[in-house]
């Protein structure tokens, strides 16, 4: 769930909510209501499948934690992170210490994401690894 489905999902019950208990409590105001901010839900997550800009603004973007084995301390800082929710996600991955991972990145979503040392494919350059380090 990204921040922006959350936000839809409290107006959307706020909305109904107001219909129920406040002065106009038709069904019409609220399926109004209602009817608004799903269409305007279907037209931001349009927006977003054809403009990366607008996607990054609403969704977010991805940040890499840790990157060959260390701990990225301004991205955990920018993302406050603790190292500790860090070292509670590699355990729930099944990875022992921070050494063993090549990768590891907060999605947009909220979840670590973490890919090991000996599980990089061959193909992965670092020059692609490095730039998405530096821009974050």
């Amino acid at each position: 769930m990204t921040p922006f489905d959350l936000t839809l999902l409290l107006l959307l019950s706020n909305a109904v909510q107001n219909a129920m208990t406040g002065p106009d409590t038709s069904l019409m105001g609220g399926a109004v209501a209602a009817g608004v901010l799903l269409t305007l839900n279907y037209l931001v997550a349009e927006l977003s499948g054809l403009n990366r800009r607008f996607r990054r603004i609403v969704q977010g973007s991805p940040s890499l934690v840790i990157h060959d084995g260390t701990l990225v301390m301004e991205h955990l800082k920018k993302e406050h992170l603790t190292v500790d929710e860090v070292m509670r996600a590699l355990r729930e991955h099944g990875i022992g210490s921070i050494s063993e991972v090549a990768l590891g990145v907060l999605e947009v979503d909220g979840s670590l994401s973490f890919l090991k040392i000996n599980e990089l494919p061959e193909n992965v350059r670092a020059r692609h690894r490095s730039r998405f380090l530096k821009r974050n």
